[in-house]
């Protein structure tokens, strides 16, 4: 699990949806679009998050150790890290 360091002041993660633009989102900004996309999904979560039995434990698992995830099949919402520079 990544270290706590990665999200200080500076970094934000690129996030792209299916037919949107790409939107920048501080850590908990994605967090929360997690959870909301999570609680559609309940039915249909990959193994790894099955064994979480709350939301938020999902998501942060999810945002933490992957950078996609599928919506529906051949669409998939996709984040990744970056340092804005000042």
């Amino acid at each position: 699990m990544p270290d706590a360091i990665m999200y200080q002041d500076e970094e934000m993660f690129v996030v792209l949806m299916p037919g949107e633009e790409e939107v920048f989102m501080t850590p908990d900004e994605l967090l929360e679009k997690l959870k909301a996309i999570l609680i559609g999904h309940q039915d249909s979560l990959p193994r790894d998050l099955q064994r979480f039995d709350v939301i938020e434990d999902q998501a942060r698992y999810l945002r933490d150790t992957s950078c996609d995830f599928d919506l529906k099949p051949g669409e998939a919402m996709q984040w990744y890290i970056v340092r804005l520079e000042k």
